[in-house]
């Protein structure tokens, strides 16, 4: 049965799936095809189920719950750190409210919880991730809002943080802050769906267990990053966490998805 999977471009995303895309775990009797896009264009897919395995932003789960379901494990969630807020000169968060700050995405984690901190009156304007630290830089947009490395790497482009959001969420919560998730298509059924899970959850384990073969890997996905950089950045983000959300991670998703404003009830559900 061939599945279709889905990940961003990013070290932590290719290191949970060294595994399988090297032959160096059991695949199950899968046959396993990998895409990768940006987060954002991976929660536009997902809103019309074209993949069957997917990376998503945690906020993209309630638009997509009808067609997808959660799976126990693969997120990216830190807690104390997350995606930052920087701009050329410091900004308190009153000021933050009031100049323009460059986004990956609506439908991203990163902007929800953003939201969350500075409230309605937001002036946002989108741009691919990999672009806003230059856009901060040159001085075309007042602040950017970072995901993936850009969160270690903006002090090279002489910015400074003004926000920490994975800070700011614990000590609002005292949860860590899940980023992004794994889903499963729900039409795959229920004989499949925890296979495919117990073959997806050895990936992780398997890569976390041999961590210098995952990370050669993963550093074909570094854009140019250095080996120490992408280290600490899969080992901010693939974690016990990932391994399991347990008790308290599945606590953080749900506090999440309590604060958003969605149109009809979300129901947090896992694969198993």
């Amino acid at each position: 049965m061939q599945i279709r999977i889905g990940h961003s471009p990013d070290p932590d995303d290719a290191f949970m799936f060294w595994a399988l895309a090297e032959g160096a775990v059991d695949d199950g009797g899968f046959e396993f095809e990998f895409v990768t896009e940006d987060i954002q264009t991976l929660n536009e897919w997902a809103l019309e189920a074209r993949l069957d395995v997917t990376a998503i932003s945690l906020a993209t789960y309630p638009l997509v719950q009808d067609r997808y379901v959660l799976l126990p494990h693969g997120a990216s969630m830190g807690s104390g750190y997350g995606p930052v807020v920087v701009a050329q000169r410091e900004l308190s968060l009153s000021e933050l409210r009031d100049v323009e700050i460059a986004i990956p995405g609506r439908n991203t984690t990163a902007y929800l919880v953003l939201h969350m901190a500075l409230g309605d009156d937001l002036r946002c304007r989108e741009l691919p991730f990999d672009q806003i630290i230059d856009e901060v830089k040159d001085g075309r947009v007042d602040a950017g809002l970072l995901i993936h490395e850009g969160q270690l790497t903006y002090p090279s482009s002489g910015l400074q943080k003004c926000l920490d959001l994975g800070e700011w969420w614990l000590l609002e919560t005292g949860l860590p802050l899940p980023l992004g998730v794994n889903v499963a298509r729900r039409a795959l059924g229920p004989e499949v769906l925890p296979r495919l899970s117990e073959v997806l959850h050895g990936s992780i384990e398997a890569g976390l267990a041999n961590r210098m073969q995952a990370m050669a890997y993963a550093l074909l996905f570094g854009r140019g990053i250095d080996v120490n950089l992408a280290d600490r950045f899969v080992g901010m983000y693939v974690n016990d966490l990932t391994r399991d959300f347990g008790d308290e991670g599945r606590q953080a998703v749900e506090e999440v998805l309590r604060r958003g404003a969605w149109d009809e009830p979300v129901r947090v559900e896992f694969v198993g």
